[in-house]
């Protein structure tokens, strides 16, 4: 549960640990967290069947100045990606699977996290 006055990086850590386990009910498995490289972090790395899932994990505590979907910008697009091919160099037997970008928004609605996954949230940058 997310508790008001929490530091960021508590409710992070749990806002992603929500995540993970709403994505395992739905089939998920997870193989790997909060992968880091030069360009940034990715929160999530799990697989949906055959498919590579990359998942940003985005939280607020209302949704009165927009979704944590809605704040992913195109700037936080290309980290993602970047951080995601290098993650592919690092475990080359995964860079032939099918893969995608996944955002899952967490928001508080009368005291209780609202879940909001988006599948295929963004593409890869041409």
């Amino acid at each position: 549960m997310i508790v008001k006055g929490t530091t960021t990086r508590v409710i992070g850590q749990e806002t992603e640990s929500l995540a993970c386990h709403y994505l395992q009910t739905q089939g998920l498995g997870l193989l790997e967290r909060n992968f880091s490289g030069p360009q940034g972090e990715i929160d999530l790395i799990m697989e949906d069947r055959q498919s590579l899932v990359f998942i940003e994990v985005r939280y607020r505590r209302n949704n009165n100045f927009g979704s944590g979907a809605e704040t992913i910008t195109r700037s936080k697009q290309k980290k993602l990606l970047a951080t995601a091919a290098r993650y592919l160099q690092r475990h080359p037997l995964q860079a032939d699977r099918p893969a995608r970008f996944d955002v899952v928004s967490i928001c508080m609605e009368n005291n209780r996290p609202s879940i909001n996954w988006i599948k295929n949230a963004f593409m890869a940058l041409a």
